[in-house]
Order: structure tokens, then C-alpha cells, then sequence
């Protein structure tokens, strides 16, 4: 092995290492670019954006996260202060873009960007 693969190994690896177990608990939102986290819901508060993210929920998510968003055996409940308070609308549009599949969570970038923020809006209201 030459020099530059071997040094690539040596930094690459932990670091992707590290990466895997951010994602795993719960610490991807360290990974969200200041940029993502910053951004803003636009549909933020609107009753019918809640609705149709309602209806987004259960056609995309209820199934692992049950119906109510409170977790199943395998997958996280949604209601949690990790997605209710310290995950900003952005970190959460950021996660349903890039997903995490070592986690089983997989990218919704196939959505339309406003039926994102629509899910975004009803998840968020679980708080309210």
C-alpha cells in the first residue's frame, strides 16, 4: 500500500466511524450544516399546511413510527424533546432530505420540498 493510501486509511476510517455512532444516537444533529439548521419552515403554523403534513405523516411515516408518532419497538418516538425542542425545523428538514439508513431511516428527497415542510409543520405541532 502506498504512503497516501495508507494515511487516508488512517485518518478516514475513525472519522466515518465517528460518524456512524453520531448518527446512532441521536448526535446527527451535530452533523447539520449551519445553513440547514438555520433554515426557516414557510408553512410554519398554518392549519392546512398541518393537515396536509398529517396526511403526508401517514402515508410515509406511521408505519414505523406509529400512528400517533409515539415510537414502535424498533423506531423513535417523534414526540420526544430531541425532535420537539432541540431539533430546529431546519435540522429536521435536513434529516428528511439525507435520511439515515444505519438507523433504518430513509431520505424522503423524493417528496416535493413543500410537502416536507407540511410534515415538518404537523410534527412540530405535537408540541403545541
Amino acid at each position: 500500500m502506498n504512503r497516501v493510501a495508507v494515511l487516508l486509511c488512517v485518518l478516514v476510517l475513525p472519522f466515518a466511524a465517528l460518524l456512524a455512532q453520531a448518527a446512532a444516537d441521536g448526535a446527527w444533529l451535530t452533523l447539520v450544516p449551519h445553513r440547514d439548521h438555520e433554515k426557516i419552515n414557510p408553512f410554519q403554523g398554518q392549519s392546512d399546511a398541518i393537515a396536509a403534513g398529517k396526511n403526508v405523516f401517514e402515508e410515509h411515516c406511521a408505519k414505523c413510527h406509529g400512528e400517533n408518532a409515539e415510537g414502535t419497538k424498533k423506531r423513535p418516538s417523534l414526540r420526544t424533546d430531541r425532535v420537539q425542542a432541540q431539533a430546529t425545523v431546519g435540522d429536521l428538514h435536513w434529516l428528511l432530505v439525507n435520511g439515515n439508513m444505519r438507523r433504518g431511516m430513509p431520505s424522503w428527497a423524493k417528496l416535493p420540498d413543500p410537502q416536507l415542510w407540511q410534515l415538518i409543520s404537523y410534527l412540530k405541532s405535537m408540541h403545541e
